[in-house]
């Protein structure tokens, strides 16, 4: 077992013999969106997302599903499977059957298995002093999706965050990998917060964030100053706030998008700043749109500090 659950990492990775070793994950969760198909491409991207923060190449997929029978209508777990299948597909990968269970809370998602050079695997225990931080996607995902549930969302915006959920973090992993990145993590239900934390401890370091510098997605900060958030929200911050430093007032509506629990999020990379050039052309030839977010420095008194 080269990478096991010791660092908490985005997926683990063995070794079959010198050349060659397997990265596998599995993740599932409620919908976050009213439209079964979309929902189900959503699930994939996101499962798909860890074993691309890990620097490998997914391969091949296995569906996981809890489903109401009886309450919900059997082509609505169709349209889940197809979007599912969907979004696999664009990655290259098969889904090759799975399990389904009858279960009263609709949860879907992926088993993937994929390969990686063992000497190029990316964790989140790699990080160094002096690397760049780059986010992939802008924050704001669980406070969106949080006020679809509201009906406070337009058809223009959910369509608006549903594609970026469905944007595959394949073009950053590969630019990441060809860049030498240091460390790599995949932004989900933690928040930016939670998995910087658990990249800055797994490294032994300290992570300084620029709040200002962070990308955010349109009306996100406005529901969040009226109020609109998910309970992950809160639960992030009542666990992660006392490992972060920061002189910003606690009510601060774009400070709470830090705590934002995010779906199919973006992958948060350090690099060293000799290899920011050349991994922003690899995005650039992909169309993936990155933001430097903040840097590595040795380790302090708390491994987050929010500027």
């Amino acid at each position: 077992m080269l990478v096991s659950a010791g660092t908490a990492d985005d997926a683990g990775v063995y070794l079959m013999d010198d050349g060659r070793a397997i990265v596998f994950t599995l993740d599932f969760f409620t919908p976050v969106v009213d439209d079964p198909h979309d929902y189900g491409r959503i699930a994939a991207a996101n499962s798909l997302s860890d074993v691309y923060a890990m620097g490998g190449r997914p391969l091949v997929a296995l569906n996981i599903a809890c489903f109401p029978d009886g309450e919900l209508p059997n082509w609505v777990l169709g349209e889940i499977l197809a979007g599912g299948q969907e979004k696999a597909w664009e990655a290259g990968v098969p889904t090759i059957g799975g399990h389904s269970v009858s279960d009263q809370e609709l949860k879907y998602g992926l088993a993937v298995v994929g390969v990686i050079d063992p000497g190029k695997i990316v964790t989140n225990a790699g990080a160094e002093p002096g690397d760049v931080l780059i986010l992939t996607k802008p924050l704001g995902i669980g406070i969106l999706s949080t006020a679809i549930k509201y009906e406070r969302l337009s058809v223009d915006e959910i369509a608006r965050v549903t594609d970026v959920m469905t944007t595959l973090n394949r073009a950053a992993s590969e630019a990441m990998v060809g860049a030498g990145c240091h460390s790599a993590t995949d932004i989900t239900g933690f928040g930016l917060v939670g998995h910087a934390i658990e990249m800055a401890e797994g490294s032994g370091v300290t992570l300084e964030m620029d709040l200002a510098g962070v990308p955010v997605l349109d009306g996100a900060e406005e529901l969040a100053a009226g109020g609109i958030a998910p309970g992950g929200l809160g639960v992030n911050r009542h666990y992660f706030s006392r490992r972060v430093e920061t002189s910003i007032r606690e009510g601060d509506a774009r400070l709470s998008l830090m705590y934002d629990p995010q779906t199919s999020g973006g992958l948060l990379i350090a690099l060293s700043p000799e290899s920011v050039e050349p991994f922003g052309l690899a995005m650039s030839e992909s169309g993936v749109d990155w933001w430097s977010v903040g840097r590595v420095t040795p380790v302090g008194k708390y491994p987050l500090v929010i500027l």
